[in-house]
Protein backbone atom coordinates (compact mmCIF):
# COMPACT_ATOMS: atom_id res chain seq x y z
CA UNK A 1 0.00 0.00 0.00
CA UNK A 2 1.41 3.38 -0.91
CA UNK A 3 1.98 6.01 1.76
CA UNK A 4 -0.87 8.42 2.23
CA UNK A 5 -3.45 6.31 0.42
CA UNK A 6 -6.96 6.63 1.79
CA UNK A 7 -9.34 3.76 1.19
CA UNK A 8 -13.02 3.22 1.88
CA UNK A 9 -12.00 0.74 4.56
CA UNK A 10 -8.95 2.31 6.18
CA UNK A 11 -7.25 5.61 6.98
CA UNK A 12 -3.60 6.38 6.24
CA UNK A 13 -2.38 7.34 9.70
CA UNK A 14 -3.22 8.10 13.33
CA UNK A 15 -3.96 11.77 12.65
CA UNK A 16 -6.66 10.82 10.16
CA UNK A 17 -8.07 8.24 12.58
CA UNK A 18 -8.25 10.84 15.36
CA UNK A 19 -10.06 13.28 13.05
CA UNK A 20 -12.52 10.55 12.07
CA UNK A 21 -13.09 9.63 15.68
CA UNK A 22 -13.71 13.23 16.73
CA UNK A 23 -16.30 13.59 13.97
CA UNK A 24 -18.04 10.33 14.94
CA UNK A 25 -17.98 11.21 18.64
CA UNK A 26 -19.80 14.43 17.80
CA UNK A 27 -22.50 12.23 16.27
CA UNK A 28 -22.76 10.01 19.34
CA UNK A 29 -20.64 7.18 17.94
CA UNK A 30 -17.67 5.82 19.84
CA UNK A 31 -14.66 4.48 17.93
CA UNK A 32 -12.48 1.39 18.08
CA UNK A 33 -9.07 2.45 16.76
CA UNK A 34 -7.26 -0.44 15.06
CA UNK A 35 -3.60 0.10 14.10
CA UNK A 36 -2.85 -2.08 11.08
CA UNK A 37 0.19 -4.32 10.98
CA UNK A 38 -0.90 -7.95 11.38
CA UNK A 39 1.41 -10.85 10.54
CA UNK A 40 4.53 -9.00 11.69
CA UNK A 41 7.58 -11.12 10.84
CA UNK A 42 10.45 -9.06 12.28
CA UNK A 43 11.31 -7.46 15.61
CA UNK A 44 11.36 -4.10 13.86
CA UNK A 45 7.78 -4.53 12.65
CA UNK A 46 6.66 -5.58 16.11
CA UNK A 47 8.37 -2.57 17.69
CA UNK A 48 6.75 -0.20 15.18
CA UNK A 49 3.32 -1.76 15.79
CA UNK A 50 3.78 -1.42 19.55
CA UNK A 51 4.81 2.23 19.23
CA UNK A 52 1.83 2.92 16.98
CA UNK A 53 -0.53 1.37 19.52
CA UNK A 54 0.89 3.34 22.44
CA UNK A 55 0.68 6.51 20.35
CA UNK A 56 -3.01 5.78 19.74
CA UNK A 57 -3.61 5.33 23.47
CA UNK A 58 -1.91 8.65 24.20
CA UNK A 59 -3.86 10.44 21.47
CA UNK A 60 -7.21 9.09 22.69
CA UNK A 61 -6.36 10.29 26.18
CA UNK A 62 -5.02 13.70 25.19
CA UNK A 63 -7.87 14.40 22.76
CA UNK A 64 -10.43 13.12 25.31
CA UNK A 65 -12.04 10.90 22.70
CA UNK A 66 -14.71 8.28 23.26
CA UNK A 67 -12.60 5.48 21.85
CA UNK A 68 -10.81 2.25 22.64
CA UNK A 69 -7.75 0.57 21.13
CA UNK A 70 -7.84 -2.88 19.58
CA UNK A 71 -4.88 -5.04 18.56
CA UNK A 72 -4.14 -8.38 16.93
CA UNK A 73 -1.70 -10.84 18.44
CA UNK A 74 0.17 -11.30 15.15
CA UNK A 75 0.84 -7.55 15.08
CA UNK A 76 2.58 -8.04 18.42
CA UNK A 77 4.82 -10.81 17.11
CA UNK A 78 2.82 -14.01 17.64
CA UNK A 79 4.44 -15.46 14.51
CA UNK A 80 7.86 -14.91 16.09
CA UNK A 81 7.43 -15.54 19.84
CA UNK A 82 3.99 -16.23 21.30
CA UNK A 83 5.04 -15.61 24.90
CA UNK A 84 6.58 -12.27 23.99
CA UNK A 85 3.42 -11.31 22.08
CA UNK A 86 1.33 -12.16 25.14
CA UNK A 87 3.56 -9.98 27.31
CA UNK A 88 3.21 -7.09 24.87
CA UNK A 89 -0.57 -7.39 24.92
CA UNK A 90 -0.48 -7.19 28.71
CA UNK A 91 1.75 -4.10 28.50
CA UNK A 92 -0.67 -2.43 26.13
CA UNK A 93 -3.76 -3.31 28.14
CA UNK A 94 -2.14 -1.97 31.33
CA UNK A 95 -1.02 1.17 29.54
CA UNK A 96 -4.54 1.78 28.26
CA UNK A 97 -6.08 1.07 31.67
CA UNK A 98 -3.73 3.51 33.42
CA UNK A 99 -5.01 6.28 31.12
CA UNK A 100 -8.64 5.23 31.45
CA UNK A 101 -8.79 4.00 27.84
CA UNK A 102 -10.71 0.89 26.77
CA UNK A 103 -8.70 -2.02 25.41
CA UNK A 104 -9.83 -4.71 22.98
CA UNK A 105 -8.24 -7.78 21.41
CA UNK A 106 -9.19 -8.81 17.90
CA UNK A 107 -9.47 -12.47 16.96
CA UNK A 108 -7.58 -14.04 14.07
CA UNK A 109 -7.34 -17.48 12.45
CA UNK A 110 -7.97 -20.63 14.47
CA UNK A 111 -4.27 -21.15 15.18
CA UNK A 112 -4.24 -17.98 17.28
CA UNK A 113 -7.55 -18.34 19.10
CA UNK A 114 -6.37 -20.11 22.26
CA UNK A 115 -3.41 -17.81 22.83
CA UNK A 116 -5.60 -14.73 22.33
CA UNK A 117 -8.21 -16.00 24.78
CA UNK A 118 -5.50 -16.84 27.32
CA UNK A 119 -3.88 -13.42 26.93
CA UNK A 120 -7.22 -11.68 27.51
CA UNK A 121 -7.85 -13.80 30.61
CA UNK A 122 -4.36 -13.00 31.91
CA UNK A 123 -5.11 -9.31 31.52
CA UNK A 124 -8.45 -9.67 33.30
CA UNK A 125 -6.75 -11.52 36.18
CA UNK A 126 -4.56 -8.44 36.66
CA UNK A 127 -7.70 -6.37 37.06
CA UNK A 128 -7.48 -4.81 33.61
CA UNK A 129 -10.81 -4.73 31.70
CA UNK A 130 -10.69 -6.20 28.20
CA UNK A 131 -13.08 -6.69 25.30
CA UNK A 132 -12.43 -9.78 23.20
CA UNK A 133 -13.76 -10.62 19.73
CA UNK A 134 -15.17 -14.14 19.34
CA UNK A 135 -16.18 -15.76 16.06
CA UNK A 136 -19.54 -17.53 15.71
CA UNK A 137 -18.19 -19.71 12.89
CA UNK A 138 -15.95 -21.70 15.27
CA UNK A 139 -17.21 -24.76 17.17
CA UNK A 140 -15.18 -23.79 20.23
CA UNK A 141 -16.74 -20.35 20.64
CA UNK A 142 -19.58 -21.28 23.06
CA UNK A 143 -16.98 -22.64 25.48
CA UNK A 144 -14.69 -19.66 24.98
CA UNK A 145 -17.61 -17.32 25.60
CA UNK A 146 -18.33 -18.96 28.95
CA UNK A 147 -14.64 -18.76 29.90
CA UNK A 148 -14.28 -15.06 29.20
CA UNK A 149 -17.61 -14.06 30.76
CA UNK A 150 -16.53 -15.80 33.99
CA UNK A 151 -13.45 -13.55 34.00
CA UNK A 152 -15.43 -10.37 33.38
CA UNK A 153 -14.23 -9.99 29.80
CA UNK A 154 -16.68 -8.19 27.53
CA UNK A 155 -17.41 -10.12 24.33
CA UNK A 156 -17.51 -8.59 20.87
CA UNK A 157 -19.42 -11.18 18.84
CA UNK A 158 -18.64 -11.43 15.14
CA UNK A 159 -19.54 -13.98 12.50
CA UNK A 160 -15.90 -14.59 11.64
CA UNK A 161 -14.04 -13.51 8.51
CA UNK A 162 -11.32 -16.18 8.88
CA UNK A 163 -11.95 -19.83 7.87
CA UNK A 164 -14.23 -21.42 10.46
CA UNK A 165 -15.76 -24.81 11.23
CA UNK A 166 -18.70 -23.95 9.01
CA UNK A 167 -18.95 -21.68 6.02
CA UNK A 168 -22.72 -22.00 5.71
CA UNK A 169 -24.05 -18.43 6.09
CA UNK A 170 -27.37 -19.52 7.60
CA UNK A 171 -25.67 -21.72 10.17
CA UNK A 172 -23.22 -18.99 11.15
CA UNK A 173 -26.15 -16.59 11.50
CA UNK A 174 -27.98 -18.99 13.82
CA UNK A 175 -24.82 -19.61 15.86
CA UNK A 176 -24.42 -15.86 16.31
CA UNK A 177 -28.05 -15.56 17.37
CA UNK A 178 -27.71 -18.38 19.91
CA UNK A 179 -24.58 -16.86 21.45
CA UNK A 180 -26.18 -13.43 21.66
CA UNK A 181 -29.42 -14.84 23.09
CA UNK A 182 -27.52 -16.47 25.94
CA UNK A 183 -25.87 -13.16 26.81
CA UNK A 184 -29.17 -11.29 26.61
CA UNK A 185 -30.87 -13.77 28.91
CA UNK A 186 -28.19 -13.19 31.55
CA UNK A 187 -27.97 -9.43 31.02
CA UNK A 188 -24.28 -9.63 30.06
CA UNK A 189 -23.14 -6.49 28.18
CA UNK A 190 -21.63 -7.24 24.79
CA UNK A 191 -20.77 -5.71 21.45
CA UNK A 192 -22.45 -7.10 18.33
CA UNK A 193 -20.11 -6.79 15.37
CA UNK A 194 -22.46 -7.51 12.48
CA UNK A 195 -24.00 -5.81 9.46
CA UNK A 196 -26.46 -8.65 8.89
CA UNK A 197 -29.94 -7.09 8.49
CA UNK A 198 -31.70 -10.06 10.12
CA UNK A 199 -29.43 -10.07 13.16
CA UNK A 200 -29.47 -6.30 13.52
CA UNK A 201 -33.28 -6.22 13.40
CA UNK A 202 -33.46 -9.01 15.98
CA UNK A 203 -30.96 -7.30 18.30
CA UNK A 204 -32.99 -4.11 18.11
CA UNK A 205 -35.69 -5.90 20.08
CA UNK A 206 -33.45 -5.73 23.15
CA UNK A 207 -34.60 -3.02 25.53
CA UNK A 208 -32.10 -3.67 28.32
CA UNK A 209 -29.30 -1.60 26.81
CA UNK A 210 -26.68 -4.36 27.08
CA UNK A 211 -26.02 -4.46 23.32
CA UNK A 212 -23.58 -2.16 21.56
CA UNK A 213 -23.84 -2.18 17.76
CA UNK A 214 -20.31 -2.27 16.32
CA UNK A 215 -19.98 -1.44 12.63
CA UNK A 216 -17.01 -1.20 10.29
CA UNK A 217 -15.83 2.06 8.83
CA UNK A 218 -16.94 1.94 5.21
CA UNK A 219 -20.28 0.23 5.83
CA UNK A 220 -23.71 1.08 7.26
CA UNK A 221 -23.15 4.80 7.79
CA UNK A 222 -26.86 5.52 7.64
CA UNK A 223 -27.62 2.91 10.29
CA UNK A 224 -24.86 4.15 12.58
CA UNK A 225 -26.28 7.66 12.59
CA UNK A 226 -29.89 6.55 12.92
CA UNK A 227 -29.12 4.29 15.89
CA UNK A 228 -26.99 6.94 17.61
CA UNK A 229 -29.72 9.54 17.18
CA UNK A 230 -32.22 7.38 19.10
CA UNK A 231 -29.76 6.64 21.90
CA UNK A 232 -28.51 3.20 20.90
CA UNK A 233 -24.90 2.40 21.80
CA UNK A 234 -22.94 2.47 18.54
CA UNK A 235 -19.24 1.96 17.79
CA UNK A 236 -17.25 2.23 14.59
CA UNK A 237 -14.17 0.12 13.90
CA UNK A 238 -11.52 2.47 12.47
CA UNK A 239 -8.38 0.82 11.00
CA UNK A 240 -5.42 3.03 10.16
CA UNK A 241 -1.88 2.68 8.84
CA UNK A 242 -0.08 1.82 5.64
CA UNK A 243 -0.17 -1.99 5.99
CA UNK A 244 -3.75 -2.22 4.80
CA UNK A 245 -3.76 -4.62 1.86
CA UNK A 246 -4.61 -7.78 3.81
CA UNK A 247 -7.37 -6.03 5.73
CA UNK A 248 -8.87 -4.50 2.58
CA UNK A 249 -8.82 -7.90 0.84
CA UNK A 250 -10.90 -9.38 3.68
CA UNK A 251 -13.44 -6.58 3.44
CA UNK A 252 -13.79 -6.95 -0.32
CA UNK A 253 -14.14 -10.72 0.06
CA UNK A 254 -16.94 -10.09 2.56
CA UNK A 255 -18.87 -8.01 0.03
CA UNK A 256 -18.31 -10.69 -2.60
CA UNK A 257 -19.77 -13.36 -0.28
CA UNK A 258 -22.78 -11.17 0.46
CA UNK A 259 -23.40 -10.67 -3.24
CA UNK A 260 -23.17 -14.43 -3.81
CA UNK A 261 -25.90 -14.88 -1.18
CA UNK A 262 -28.02 -12.21 -2.80
CA UNK A 263 -27.86 -10.20 0.41
CA UNK A 264 -26.76 -6.74 1.45
CA UNK A 265 -25.51 -5.26 4.71
CA UNK A 266 -27.68 -2.81 6.62
CA UNK A 267 -27.47 0.57 4.84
Amino acid sequence: MTAGRTDRWTLPDLDAAIQRCRMQNDRGIRCILAPLGEYARSERQVRENLERSFAAIAAIDEQELDASLTVKMTALGALIDRNAARDLLLRLSRGAYERGIGFEADMEGRGFVEMTVEAAIASAREGVPVTLALQASLDRTPGDLERIVRHGIRPRLVKGVYPGDTDDPSEVRERFRALAAGLLERGVPFSAGTHDPDLVAWLLEDTTGVVEFAFLMGLSDETKLRFAEVGRAVAEYVPFGEQADVYIARREAYLTRLAAEGRMSVP
